[in-house]
This record gives structure tokens, C-alpha cells and sequence, in this order.
């Protein structure tokens, strides 16, 4: 087992892993921008190194920076979160290089998974369903043009490269798909610095439903049950459930089926996402592959009693998984709390808090790295909390949810809390009856004062 742990991250995930390294007895070091010196990672970690100014290519992302930082603290492994250099192909390698282990996947994984287009043909040779759609990337609009006439409109346009919905563009009749494939590959190369692009059939009335896997250096793996993130403002998710609300028992084990076949298809090692799109007739397609931890994986720890963040620790130093699937015996509820205005087309709120008070009692859970007086800097992603209720129903979850919220101060700065608050009264949430255009007709009603 690892003696000392970095963690090449910030915020409420670096504390995530701090405490369950220090519950199993292993030693940490938070690394931080300048812009990050008051945050509670930094307070709570046995070491704590500065590597940078605030903005993140100088410093989360400054892989150099990152590894000296392990080498002066003489740590034996890294874990990297979320996001960041969490799916860095060339991360891992370097670390590998150092002697350093990456508590994530190997750099060939991330590169085989990382590539949209090659993740999709990795999968449809594994057998796992795919989104009818392209061989490999489009050279030119003409191919796209030919394909999209084959398959039938509409269609989706994506970056190969892709991530959080950047280079994508639904295209519904031939006369739009010229301007749809001119500005998703300028939005793509901006982003990503690669401009290539692939089609898919765009699968109407989708639900974003995803399997947590696990994958031991064995090549053994097993899934952790569902998770629905369907509720997403532009490609971005602001709630998450497990189970989902959509799920059946048979689909559950096709599904579960189909993403550990996929895991050790490729022999996957580590704790990772197999993401899905589910259409109305509950036919499933492979999405993409998340080859790290997710945001959302509390509401899974919740419903099956099982700590990711140090089963990942474990794989990480090469003890063998149980093999075991899991099917969940409670219904939990995830809240994304963003530092964001949802009066103001969630435009991002930083500043200074000035008053917080955290929901409590049986069945709350709340993920933060912030505290009352804490200055919520500009520089990184607006989510300062997740508020997860767990409960023996779907309904007990949901009024759970509700009165965590009503009990959720922050003050100083604006946040999502209002907007979770409405959700949980809609009617179309309450039965479970949504997709991943329910934002679209979404209409936030005016705030009490």
C-alpha cells in the first residue's frame, strides 16, 4: 500500500480524497495556486506545496510543476480527481516515468478511451451496442453530406476531441449541416486543438444513463449499478440520481452487462464510467468512456455503502476486486450547488461568502471545500458544494432533498440552490418523467423575497 499520497487537484474532491486517506492511514500533500492558499484542502492535508499563480495552465495543469512537487515530498502515488490532468494520456506516462504510480488509467487507456471516434469503434468491436454512425472520422462535408442522407435526419455532428458539449451541433435537415460542420470544427479546434470530426444518428428523447465499473491489473471488472444524469443544461449536468427512475430490472442487467464486458475488453484497471444514451423503447447506446472519478460518484457510495476514492487506492496498489455487481438498496439524490446566478442565465457568482450554514440530519450528505469567510475565486469551475440526500424511496430522497435545501444558506454570492429548489416541486421531475432536453421548456419561476 501507498505511503504517501499527492493529490493533483483542488476543491471539494482533493478533500474527498484527503479524508479517505487519512481514515486508512495514509499520508497526503495538497498542492495549490496562490489563489487557493485559504482553501480547506490545503488546511487539512499533512503537506501542502504551492505550485503556481492562479490560473490553471500555470499551475493545476503544469504537469512539471506537479511531479516536482511529488518528487520533493517523496510521495509514491498521485491521484488526480476530477477534470484537470485526470484523463492526460501524457500525465500518466510522465508519472509512470518517474516511478510515481497514477491512481487512474494508463496512459494507452486514456488515449484508446480519451479519442471519441476510437472509443466508439473499441466498443462496437467489443460488442457493445453504438449509435449508428460514422467509420472513424468524416475527411470532408461532402462525406458528412453522403452518410447523413444514408442514415436519415436528424443527425449529430461531434468533435472527436469532444468534452462537456463543445463541438457538437444537432443538425435536423440537409440545407443546415454545411454551417453545423463549419462552426463545430472551429468550436472544436479552439478548444481542443484538433478539428476532427465524426457522425452519429441523433437518438431522439435520449436519457444520459451511466454504469460505474470497476476494473482490477487482473482484467477482471464488475459495475456498480446506474446512475441517471439526464437533467443537463448544455451538455453540462446539474443533478444526478441512483438509481435511475427510468430503470427496469432487465435493463439494468443488459446494461450492466454490456459496460463490464466493455471494461474487460480492454482490460481496464481502475474506477471508471461507461456512459450510455437511452432512447424512449429502452434501447442503449454507447456514449463515451469517463476513464477517472466522476463528480457525481456519492450518490453510488450512498445506495450500495461503498467508498470509490479508496477501492480506487486499492486497485491503484494492485489488490484484486471481488468481482461482485451490485444492485442498489437505497435511492439517492445528487444537487450540483454552483456559485452561479439562475436568474441570469447561470452566468458564475464568485466572490466572498459571507454567511453559510450546511444541512444536516439522517441521509444528508454535503461535499464542500468552502466555509463562511472563504473568497470563491474566478478562476476555476463555479461548483462549491454537492448536496446528496439518500433515502429508502425515490420520493423520501426527493422531500429529503427539499428540506436540505430550504436549510442551505450561503450568502455573498449567488447559487444554484433556488433553481434545485423549484426542480424538486416540478411535476414532471417528481415522476421521473425527463430526458436531456428538459432544460429546453425548464422556466424558473421568479424568486421570493
Amino acid at each position: 500500500m501507498f505511503k504517501k499520497i499527492l493529490i493533483a487537484n483542488r476543491g471539494e474532491i482533493a478533500l474527498r480524497v484527503i479524508r479517505t486517506c487519512r481514515e486508512i492511514g495514509i499520508k497526503t500533500v495538497a498542492v495549490y495556486s496562490t489563489a487557493d492558499a485559504e482553501s480547506l484542502h490545503v488546511r487539512f492535508a499533512d503537506e501542502a506545496v504551492c505550485i503556481g499563480p492562479p490560473a490553471s495552465s500555470e499551475s493545476y495543469l503544469k504537469m512539471s510543476a506537479i511531479l516536482a512537487a511529488a518528487e520533493i515530498t517523496n510521495a509514491d502515488a498521485i491521484h488526480p480527481g476530477y477534470g484537470f490532468l485526470s484523463e492526460n494520456a501524457k500525465f500518466s506516462k510522465l508519472c509512470e516515468e518517474h516511478n510515481i504510480k497514477f491512481i487512474g488509467a494508463s496512459s494507452e487507456m486514456i488515449s484508446r478511451m480519451g479519442d471519441k471516434a476510437s472509443a466508439r469503434a473499441t466498443m462496437k468491436e467489443a460488442g457493445v451496442p453504438t449509435i449508428p454512425g460514422s467509420e472513424g472520422l468524416l475527411e470532408t462535408v461532402e462525406d458528412a453530406e453522403k452518410l447523413a442522407k444514408e442514415m436519415g435526419y436528424p443527425v449529430m455532428l461531434k468533435a472527436t476531441a469532444g468534452g462537456g458539449g463543445k463541438g457538437m451541433r444537432a443538425v435536423w435537415k440537409q440545407e443546415n449541416l454545411k454551417n453545423a460542420w463549419d462552426s463545430a470544427r472551429q468550436e472544436a479546434f479552439a478548444c481542443f486543438g484538433n478539428d476532427g470530426m465524426y457522425m452519429e444518428k441523433l437518438i431522439e428523447e435520449p436519457r444520459h444513463i451511466e454504469i460505474q465499473i470497476i476494473g482490477d491489473s487482473y482484467g477482471k471488472a464488475c459495475h456498480l449499478s446506474e446512475r441517471d444524469c439526464s437533467i443537463q443544461r448544455r451538455h453540462q449536468k446539474l443533478t444526478e440520481e441512483a438509481p435511475s427512475p427510468f430503470m427496469t430490472t432487465q435493463l439494468r442487467k443488459k446494461m450492466g452487462d454490456a459496460a463490464v464486458k466493455a471494461a474487460e475488453f480492454i482490460s481496464y484497471e481502475g474506477a471508471g464510467t461507461i456512459e450510455f444514451l437511452v432512447d424512449k423503447h429502452r434501447n442503449f447506446y454507447f456514449m463515451e468512456m469517463n476513464t477517472r472519478i466522476q463528480v457525481e460518484h456519492p450518490i453510488t457510495e450512498q445506495v450500495i455503502d461503498y467508498d470509490l476514492i479508496y477501492e480506487q487506492i486499492k486497485v491503484a496498489a494492485g489488490v484484486p476486486i471481488s468481482g461482485k455487481n451490485y444492485t442498489p438498496k437505497l435511492h439517492s439524490i445528487e444537487c450540483r450547488i454552483n456559485a452561479e446566478d439562475p436568474y441570469k442565465d447561470f452566468r458564475p457568482s464568485p466572490g466572498k461568502i459571507t454567511t453559510l450554514h450546511i444541512p444536516g440530519g439522517h441521509g444528508i450528505r454535503v461535499d464542500t471545500h468552502v466555509y463562511a469567510g472563504y473568497t470563491i475565486p474566478s478562476n476555476y469551475d463555479s461548483m462549491i458544494a454537492k448536496l446528496i440526500t439518500t433515502a429508502q424511496t425515490r420520493e423520501e430522497a426527493i422531500n429529503k432533498m427539499r428540506r436540505a435545501l430550504d436549510e442551505f444558506v450561503i450568502e455573498g454570492v449567488k447559487t444554484t440552490i433556488p433553481f434545485h429548489r423549484q426542480l424538486m416541486d416540478h411535476p414532471d421531475y417528481i415522476a421521473g418523467n425527463y430526458t436531456t432536453k428538459f432544460m429546453e421548456d425548464f422556466v424558473l419561476l421568479p424568486e421570493v423575497q
